[in-house]
């Protein structure tokens, strides 16, 4: 097990310490309080397709649970994504979707789709635990972790992480990818608690596939949030704030012997 190696650090004036480093040749970034959070829960982020770990929303998500609620949140590059080289097969699979696209050619879209997200996440499940491997080799194994993944291909990758790693003990995912039977079986295999984003009107992903996967998750505790809008323009709007806040606060006081007092959003 390795610790990751950072490569910058800076603290924001509203006391955000972000901290880029590498786990192996993965690249990352780690925001945390400037002080005092050595054991408070991990929220792991990922971004979606096409993007990388330094977006606009990101990083207000990020900071956001970091002054709220004094967690942890890393994010890394995606396979082909952000500050990582992109291969002969990235491209190839981004000219083939914009074609796609252009040609008004669903059936194709989604093959390709499915196929090249297929191949990111199998490449990004072992880095992220790696990853995680390395950021409790850091502050000790003793935090709750939660995945936070958005839409897209964040939860695309989430889902089989979150089936596959047992420290993830809570998870937001969000729709706008199209369902496939290796990810409903991850579903199958997830017994904590969920929150699901729905764009409902998202044009390119059928809502109902959507819905079957939603189904498909074990977990005892899930709820379902449905926003009118399409895959680039919903606004989330009454969704539950306190779910991720709320499972990961209580998991971690109660592991401190300690009351979790009130807690709101992630």
């Amino acid at each position: 097990m390795r610790s990751p190696r950072f490569t910058a650090d800076a603290t924001s004036s509203d006391g955000v310490r972000a901290r880029d480093f590498l786990v192996g040749d993965v690249p990352g970034v780690l925001w945390s309080p400037a002080a005092g959070a050595d054991h408070a829960p991990i929220v792991l982020m990922g971004h979606g397709g096409g993007l990388h770990k330094k977006t606009p929303a990101l990083v207000a998500r990020a900071h956001d649970a970091v002054t709220t609620w004094g967690f942890h949140v890393v994010t890394i590059d995606a396979p082909g994504h952000g500050d990582r080289p992109r291969t002969v097969v990235d491209d190839r699979a981004r000219a083939d979707m914009r074609q796609a696209v252009t040609a008004g050619d669903t059936e194709r879209f989604a093959e390709v789709s499915v196929r090249y997200t297929t191949g990111i996440a199998e490449q990004a499940v072992p880095e992220w635990r790696a990853t995680l491997d390395a950021l409790q080799e850091h502050f000790g194994a003793e935090a709750p972790v939660g995945y936070g993944g958005g839409i897209s291909m964040g939860t695309a990758i989430g889902i089989p992480l979150t089936a596959a790693e047992p420290r993830i003990t809570a998870a937001i995912f969000g729709g706008g990818f199209f369902v496939y039977e290796a990810l409903l079986e991850a579903a199958r295999r997830i017994t904590v608690p969920v929150q699901f984003l729905l764009p409902w009107d998202d044009e390119y992903v059928d809502r109902y596939d959507t819905l079957a996967l939603f189904d498909a998750f074990a977990s005892e505790e899930k709820t379902l949030h449905a926003n009118p809008g399409d895959h680039r323009t919903v606004r989330w709007v009454g969704i539950d704030k306190e779910f991720g806040a709320r499972t990961l606060s209580r998991l971690f006081h109660d592991e401190l012997g300690t009351s979790t007092g009130s807690v709101s959003g992630w």
